[in-house]
């Protein structure tokens, strides 16, 4: 090797290769360079026109990889509907009163229909309509065991108190037989 020759660091190379430059591209190279140049620029154009036709077909198609746009099952989409709205108590609560006659028992489910579950943190009451005094009396007595029993199925707190109602007394009947003032056969009940 020559003094005026640089030394490559590294491994060595053999004197010929060290010696060698890259050539600067001319005329062919330079054709090649930019064809390739104008081919990326066309396709970027031609992806862009095809998201543009995409987003008015309405919106973008799912590919080969699972991703936020795929079909979900129906059982799926409902609990992520009930988890962004927040209805996961309302929800479990429904679910409870479709359950009655298997929770109370088939005995007191024939006479007891639960009505309405009031969700205000404040409250979470459940209310219970009974088809007679004796039964809502029943119901009244046996409260404190239901609202443990549903609170261990749905979970801690959910149901604070359940309200028992009488049943509504018959339809008022007015008529010529009727004493100013009487309430009729509502008189006995609640």
């Amino acid at each position: 090797m020559t003094e005026n020759t640089p030394r490559i660091p590294g491994p060595s190379a053999p004197s010929g290769e060290a010696a060698r430059k890259t050539p600067e591209p001319t005329g062919v190279d330079l054709a090649r360079v930019a064809l390739r140049a104008a081919k990326e620029q066309a396709r970027a154009r031609g992806d862009a026109a095809q998201q543009k036709k995409q987003a008015r077909r309405g919106g973008l198609r799912s590919g080969a990889r699972a991703d936020g746009r795929d079909p979900m099952a129906l059982g799926a989409a409902i609990n992520r509907l009930l988890t962004e709205r927040g209805w996961e108590t309302p929800a479990a609560v429904g679910g409870v009163m479709g359950r009655w006659p298997q929770i109370v028992g088939d005995d007191l489910a024939k006479h007891c229909v639960p009505l309405r579950y009031d969700d205000d943190p404040a409250e979470r009451v459940l209310t219970v309509q009974c088809d007679s005094t004796a039964w809502a009396t029943q119901l009244r007595l046996l409260a404190p065991q239901l609202v443990a029993r549903l609170n261990q199925d749905l979970g801690h707190g959910t149901v604070r108190l359940i309200k028992v109602q009488g049943p509504g007394g018959p339809a008022r009947r007015f008529g010529p037989l009727r004493a100013p003032g009487s309430t009729g056969p509502g008189d006995t009940y609640g």
